[in-house]
C-alpha cells in the first residue's frame, strides 16, 4: 500500500515519469526533427507547459478530494 501524503506520492510519481519523459524529450532534440529554431522554441514551450498543466493538476485533485472529504463529515 502507498505511505505518506498525497502531495509527496505525487511529487514522487511526476518525478520519477518525468525522469522518463526527460530522455524522450532528449532523444527528440537530438534528431533532425527539430530543425528550425522556432520549432525549437515551440518544442520546449509546449514540453514546460505541458508539465507545469500535469503537475498543478494533481494539487488541483488534492484540494477537491479534501473538500469533498470536509463536506462528508
Amino acid at each position: 500500500m502507498l505511505v505518506g501524503s498525497f502531495k509527496s506520492l505525487w511529487n514522487r510519481a511526476v518525478f520519477y515519469v518525468g525522469l522518463g519523459w526527460l530522455v524522450l524529450i532528449a532523444l527528440i532534440w537530438n534528431t533532425d526533427q527539430l530543425p528550425a529554431s522556432a520549432d525549437r522554441q515551440i518544442y520546449i514551450g509546449v514540453i514546460a507547459a505541458g508539465f507545469l498543466l500535469v503537475y498543478v493538476s494533481g494539487f488541483i485533485i488534492e484540494a477537491m478530494f479534501k473538500r469533498k472529504q470536509a463536506a462528508n463529515r
